[in-house]
C-alpha cells in the first residue's frame, strides 16, 4: 500500500493536537469531571475508521482505498482521521490488527479447550469459518487485502501464518506409519486451505463458509494422519453452536445517517449519563459553551431517534428534560460493550 506524500503528512501534523492534550486525549476543564471524556469518544471514532476502512476495502481493493473514501464511509473528518492514523496504511494495518485480534480471541480459546491434536484443528477452524460467515468482509480484509496492502501487512500475514503452522506441526506425532510428513507439509496444508478461502471470499455468491468445515478438516487431517482419518472428519457431523454474542468489532453508529463529531457524541453519553438533564445541565457535562450549539446537537440526535424531550420546555417556562429512546439505549449499550477493555 502506497503511503500519504510527504506534504500530506506535513499538512496532517498541523492539525494534530500537541502536548500533554494529545498524549492523554482528555480536555482540561469540566469535561474531565463530566465522565464523558474525549477518550472514549475517541475509541468510537477509531471504531468507525476501522470498519469503514474494512468496507471499503473489500469493496474497491486495498491499493485503492483512499483517506477520502474511509472518511467518507466513516462520517468521521479528515482532521480526525489524521488524529488517529498517520495515513491510509497505518489505518489498513490497524484494520488488519483489529480482525485478526477478534480471530484469535475466539480461535485460540477452542484450540486449547480440546486435547487431541485433531479436535484441536476442528474447533479452531470452526471458529474461524463462523467468523467468516458473520463478518466477511473482515476476513477478506485479512486473507485477501492483505496481499496487496504492502510490505508492512505481506509482515503481519507472515507472523500469523507462522503460528498456524506450529500449530500444525504438532500433528507430526500423529503420523501414522514409520515416515512422517515431509518438512513442508504444514506450508502446504495452509496454502492450499488459504486457496480455497481465498476463492470463496473473492466469489460473487459465497454461500456459507461453516459447511467447508469437514472437507477442510479432512484435507489438514490426510497427510497426518492418513486417509481413513480424513474420511471420518469429512462425515463428522458438526455440533451444535451455542449463539454467539453480537460482534464487537461492529460499528454501534453505523446504521445511523450520522456525521460523528466529538461533541455530537459527548452529548450523546452525557444523556445517558444524566436522564431528565436540561440543556444547560447537559451543556455543562458535554463541555459545550454556546447554548444555541447544544440545541442544534440535541436536536440532531432527537431527530436521529436517540433522546427525547420529556420536560414541557422553554413555552410553559420550564426546561426541557432529555433522556434515551430505546434506539437510543442500544445504541448506548452497544458503545458500553465496544468500549470494554
Amino acid at each position: 500500500m502506497t503511503v500519504s506524500t510527504p506534504e500530506r503528512r506535513a499538512a496532517a501534523r498541523t492539525q494534530r493536537p500537541h502536548g500533554k492534550q494529545a498524549r492523554s486525549g482528555t480536555p482540561a476543564g469540566k469535561g474531565e469531571t463530566s465522565g464523558v471524556g474525549r477518550e472514549k469518544v475517541s475509541e468510537i471514532q477509531r471504531a468507525r475508521i476501522l470498519g469503514a476502512m474494512t468496507e471499503v476495502a473489500a469493496e474497491r481493493g486495498a491499493a485503492n482505498v483512499t483517506v477520502a473514501h474511509v472518511v467518507a464511509r466513516s462520517g468521521v473528518s479528515r482532521r480526525t482521521f489524521y488524529e488517529l492514523f498517520e495515513d491510509r496504511e497505518a489505518c489498513f494495518l490497524a484494520a488488519f490488527d483489529d480482525a485478526g485480534a477478534r480471530i484469535a480471541a475466539q480461535v485460540v480459546r477452542a484450540y486449547e479447550g480440546e486435547r487431541r491434536w485433531r479436535d484441536r484443528i476442528r474447533a479452531a477452524l470452526a471458529e474461524l469459518l463462523d467468523f467468516l460467515d458473520e463478518e466477511p468482509e473482515a476476513g477478506r480484509l485479512c486473507i485477501v487485502e492483505s496481499l496487496a496492502a504492502g510490505p508492512r501487512a505481506l509482515e503481519r500475514r507472515a507472523r500469523v501464518v507462522e503460528v498456524i503452522k506450529q500449530a500444525l506441526d504438532e500433528g507430526h506425532g500423529e503420523a501414522k506409519g514409520s515416515r512422517e510428513p515431509p518438512p513442508l507439509t504444514a506450508e502446504g496444508v495452509i496454502g492450499a486451505v488459504s486457496s480455497v478461502l481465498h476463492a470463496r471470499l473473492t466469489a460473487t455468491a459465497q454461500g456459507s463458509f461453516a459447511e467447508l468445515l469437514g472437507p477442510l478438516v479432512g484435507m489438514i487431517v490426510l497427510p497426518y494422519e492418513g486417509a481413513a482419518a480424513a474420511a471420518r472428519e469429512i462425515d463428522r457431523p458438526r455440533a451444535p453452536r451455542p449463539k454467539r454474542p453480537p460482534s464487537q468489532g461492529r460499528d454501534p453508529l453505523r446504521e445511523l445517517d450520522m456525521r460523528l463529531t466529538y461533541r455530537t457524541v459527548r452529548v450523546l453519553l452525557a444523556v445517558a449519563q444524566s436522564p431528565g438533564a436540561s440543556n444547560r445541565a447537559l451543556a455543562d457535562a458535554a463541555d459545550v459553551s454556546d447554548q444555541g450549539q447544544i440545541s442544534k446537537l440535541l436536536s440532531r440526535l432527537k431527530a436521529l431517534g436517540l433522546i427525547e424531550n420529556v420536560g414541557r420546555g422553554p413555552v410553559k417556562g420550564e426546561p426541557n428534560a432529555w433522556r434515551l429512546t430505546s434506539k437510543g439505549q442500544q445504541v448506548g449499550e452497544a458503545i458500553d460493550v465496544q468500549m470494554q477493555p
